[in-house]
């Protein structure tokens, strides 16, 4: 296929974001109805939470497809590429089958609001989905692991036969959407349950807790939690990841080995082992303890506390909320318990909407550098507005006039006992993990942007320097 046409089937539908986000479930109803219902293809573990679902999602996907059978997994946002979001077995769909998929499922919506059968056209995310359900079906996919959008109840993946549903954590996240309490966005959240699932529960605050619980017996929804019915024991680090035992009421599994760094991923695994326990039992889906271990030793998750340089090294992760900061930090101080700070630099970017002060504090005990740059949304805050945010926590803070920049400042402010740590912002590892590849796929981080605007660079300066003094 022509990758002109892929290129302008992803322009041409990440405009609809220009649209916003739409909660209800009328047009995806709508839609899947015309395609003939693909949701029901398959059964599915369905993931919600304010961090951590990605990663359940592609631990859960792991274990269940090395048992030899296809297996959907449905994620966003994307890092790199858009095909990221919609995979078979780890397999990206192809690019010819988003260009047929969109263009039929566009023709459907079009039908649909000729025939006043929907009020409004699809959203991207609606599409989306609908592309995802169409393909995992086409694809005869054993079962899909499918992550929400945002909140639960009336996301646009809220339509599955999900034999599990996994809720990770529920803190303060999208308020304009989900509500302004921890227990308003609970109850959004714990709108994926639906009678005749069992139900997987990180650890919640109280709060958030009473809700899911309350929800949970009205639907007869029984529960497993995590440090009750699911535990993590016997944690240790390795060279090339951790180690730690599993207890789930199926099954205790000693040594389970996780390529992935951080003391936040051993729980997250454990959700993950939990939710396939109980969909292959719903499915009749015998285990091979063997391959689960070995699905589970391969997994790849890019961007969260992953470790993309050596000698100093250099880690991403898209945090950006001050839960999933600290979360970072503490894990940092596990991996690299002698790094200097004086010798650390942070790179970072976020969006509007953070709460930027609380995730730099949480950053700040780390390094004594800062670099700060745009990230490519018009939701971006301001290199300016994040330095007033900056001073008094950070002694240097430089500003670069894109992600490629910015790196090489903060390498170059790295030392040998120190490490540079790239946060903040999906968009802003996205930036930096596509680098040369760019040209191989539209930067869509924003459809219809161009860069942002460009900020003076900032030289930077010896500790106690002239800069510095000025940022105090």
């Amino acid at each position: 296929m022509d990758r002109d046409e892929y290129r302008t089937t992803l322009d041409r539908l990440f405009r609809r974001r220009r649209f916003g986000m739409r909660p209800g479930l009328e047009v995806i109803r709508a839609l899947l109805d015309e395609l003939g219902n693909p949701e029901r293809s398959f059964p599915a573990i369905h993931i919600t939470g304010s961090k951590g679902k990605g990663s359940v999602a592609a631990m859960a996907q792991a274990m269940l497809s090395a048992q030899g059978v296809p297996v959907g997994l449905f994620t966003s946002p994307h890092l790199v590429s858009y095909r990221e979001r919609i995979r078979v077995d780890g397999r990206m769909i192809p690019p010819k089958a988003v260009a047929e998929g969109v263009r039929r499922i566009d023709r459907v919506g079009e039908e649909l609001e000729r025939s006043g059968r929907i009020d409004r056209a699809p959203t991207f995310f609606e599409v989306t989905t609908a592309l995802a359900f169409d393909w995992f079906r086409a694809q005869r996919v054993r079962a899909a692991v499918v992550e929400v959008g945002i909140g639960g109840r009336l996301d646009a993946t809220n339509v599955l036969d999900a034999r599990v549903g996994v809720v990770t954590t529920i803190e303060l996240e999208h308020t304009d959407v989900l509500g302004p309490t921890v227990g308003a966005i609970a109850r959004e959240k714990s709108g994926i349950f639906h009678a005749g699932m069992t139900g997987i529960v990180g650890e919640l605050v109280p709060e958030a807790a009473a809700v899911v619980e309350s929800e949970a017996r009205r639907l007869g929804v029984p529960l497993w939690h995590l440090a009750k019915e699911v535990a993590v024991e016997d944690r240790a680090l390795e060279e090339s990841g951790q180690t730690f035992a599993v207890r789930t009421p199926v099954a205790f599994r000693s040594g389970l080995a996780l390529p992935l760094l951080g003391r936040f991923q051993p729980p997250n695994a454990a959700l993950a082992v939990a939710a396939v326990d109980r969909l292959a039992a719903s499915i009749d889906l015998p285990l091979d303890e063997e391959k689960l271990r070995s699905g589970l030793r391969t997994v790849r998750w890019p961007g969260r506390l992953e470790r993309v340089g050596r000698r100093p090294e250099v880690y991403f992760d898209v945090a950006h909320t001050p839960e999933s900061a600290r979360a970072v930090a503490q894990s940092l101080a596990e991996v690299a318990p002698l790094a200097d700070p004086s010798q650390c630099a942070v790179l970072f970017g976020c969006l509007r909407d953070k709460d930027v002060r609380r995730i730099l504090d949480a950053f700040a005990p780390l390094a004594r550098t800062l670099v700060i740059v745009p990230v490519r949304s018009e939701r971006g805050l301001p290199p300016a507005e994040l330095r007033a945010a900056a001073i008094g926590r950070f002694p240097r803070i430089v500003l670069a006039p894109a992600a490629a920049e910015g790196l090489k400042l903060a390498r170059a402010a790295t030392g040998p006992d120190g490490y540079t740590l790239v946060a903040g912002s999906d968009y802003l590892v996205g930036e930096l993990l596509r680098g040369s590849r760019a040209s191989e796929e539209p930067d869509l981080s924003d459809p219809g942007l161009g860069p942002p605007a460009p900020v003076a660079a900032s030289h930077l300066p010896a500790a106690g320097g002239a800069a510095a003094r000025e940022a105090e």
